[in-house]
């Protein structure tokens, strides 16, 4: 087996510390000292915990290290951390990414029909960040959520855009679908 190019190697770090902690420098220095790249990151704080998603790219022998280092942070922190080979992302040029932004008085299951809507378009769910809230004014519970999606460009997006706010009436969700502008 041959071995892939200098800097096409790729470690995915999941990390989770319990609040006030964050793993973020931590890893962010074993990645650093270990010659490899932060390629991207997702930092959040959900519940009691902050939790972080990081790929990491380097030569084999740099991703190696990186591996070694991550496993003594384990053992030495209280940090649970879990990591694996993967590639880069591939190319879709044929999907265009559109936002989606929901906002409805919170009640179970929102996610999973979102989800099921675009899944039966055959769209894929590129990115999802919600919460609950309560509401200052009237101290509702509220949802809130922004999704950014891979339309295939081949999707008629009038018909896509009317299909969704029907879907969004029927669940009596307030939402826009609009592309994502750079």
């Amino acid at each position: 087996m041959q071995r892939p190019a200098l800097n096409e190697n790729f470690l995915l770090v999941s990390a989770f510390a319990r609040l006030p902690e964050s793993p973020l420098l931590p890893i962010a220095r074993r990645i650093a000292e270990a010659g490899c790249n932060l390629v991207d990151a997702r930092l959040s704080t959900i519940g009691g915990e902050c939790a972080l998603v990081a790929l990491a790219s380097g030569s084999w022998d740099a991703i190696a290290k990186l591996e070694a280092q991550l496993g003594r942070l384990e053992r030495a922190a209280e940090f649970r951390i879990q990591h694996f080979r993967t590639g880069p992302r591939p190319q879709q040029p044929n999907l265009l990414p559109y936002l989606v932004e929901i906002v409805a008085a919170d009640k179970p299951g929102i996610i999973y029909e979102v989800a099921e809507f675009f899944s039966q378009q055959g769209i894929a769910i590129d990115s999802l960040s919600c919460t609950r809230y309560r509401a200052m004014q009237t101290g509702a519970e509220m949802f809130q959520a922004q999704i950014t999606v891979g339309v295939p460009s081949d999707l008629h997006i009038a018909a896509l855009r009317d299909d969704f706010l029907d879907f969004c009436d029927q669940l009596n969700l307030d939402a826009i679908i609009d592309p994502i502008k750079y």
